[in-house]
């Protein structure tokens, strides 16, 4: 299993990138190649021969989604997203940000995003879980095979990030549903010096990236404040990170759209590239 098995060079990996990084910040041009290799990244265009993915399956790290059922609709989801608000930005984002991570750090990517589900015993081969729109269709809705195997995956050294859900309601949904997973743990803010801002870009906190055609400094419901939360371990590892009132992956998903604008994109990959750090060295 990863979690037993790969740790280690999962660590070596990104000490690695992380010390390529320092060492270019001593130089004293970090700051403006880490901004130009983002912003030429994220500008809105298709990607060029360099930043297509190419079939590696010796790479070291691969995008795992979530697929999740909901309280109204099992599997489905009736309100025109397809196989369910699971697939929502799916595969677009997924490979973005992998083409992301792979121009943006030393971390070698596989091509092809894949989809499990919790109670997948594959998933303790991988360090790193995304779901989004957990809110929708009455909420996520989670087995007791889900919430076990899930609950020690986390417990185990895993990691999960939960994207795009918006307002109370939404949240309650949320909540219904996670709080079975650890009901002794309580689920904090995360405040903006929570070294996983800091831990590759430095971010000034919590990011709100709004939808496509909703980046008028408002995302979802007309709400222009994000915040972080999560769930920690005993030593205070962050093990679920949820991302509230923000949208990462549609900026993933439209970097390259020539009306999704390029400073969203850009925070977008910043963050995702932040947690991804923070869950391959803790």
């Amino acid at each position: 299993m990863w979690l037993i098995s790969r740790r280690a060079e999962y660590l070596e990996i990104a000490r690695i990138t992380i010390l390529a990084i320092t060492l270019i910040v001593f130089l004293g041009s970090s700051g403006l190649l880490n901004a130009q290799r983002l912003e030429s990244f994220a500008r809105g265009s298709q990607p060029d021969g360099g930043d297509i993915l190419v079939d590696d399956a010796a790479g070291e790290f691969n995008f795992v989604r979530v697929r999740f059922n909901t309280y109204f609709s099992g599997g489905g989801f009736r309100g025109g997203f397809g196989d369910g608000p699971w697939a929502i930005d799916f595969p677009d984002a997924d490979t973005n940000f992998l083409r992301g991570v792979s121009r943006l750090t030393n971390i070698r990517v596989m091509s092809n995003p894949i989809v499990l589900e919790f109670d997948d015993p594959e998933i303790f081969d991988y360090p790193f879980l995304y779901m989004l729109e957990v809110g929708q269709g009455g909420g996520i809705v989670l087995s007791p095979a889900e919430i076990e195997n899930l609950r020690q995956y986390l417990l185990r050294g895993g990691f999960l990030l939960i994207d795009d859900f918006w307002g109370q309601r939404q949240w309650d949904n949320f909540y219904a549903a996670f709080s079975q997973l650890f009901p002794d743990r309580e689920i904090v803010e995360l405040s903006p010096d929570h070294e996983i801002f800091h831990v590759y870009y430095d971010i000034d906190g919590p990011q709100m990236i709004p939808a496509l055609y909703r980046s008028d400094e408002y995302g979802e419901q007309g709400i222009n404040t994000a915040s972080n939360h999560a769930i920690l371990d005993d030593q205070g590892r962050v093990m679920v990170l949820i991302n509230w009132n923000s949208d990462m992956g549609d900026g993933w998903e439209h970097t390259y759209h020539p009306d999704y604008p390029t400073r969203y994109a850009n925070s977008a990959y910043r963050l995702g590239i932040n947690y991804l750090m923070y869950s391959l060295t803790h």
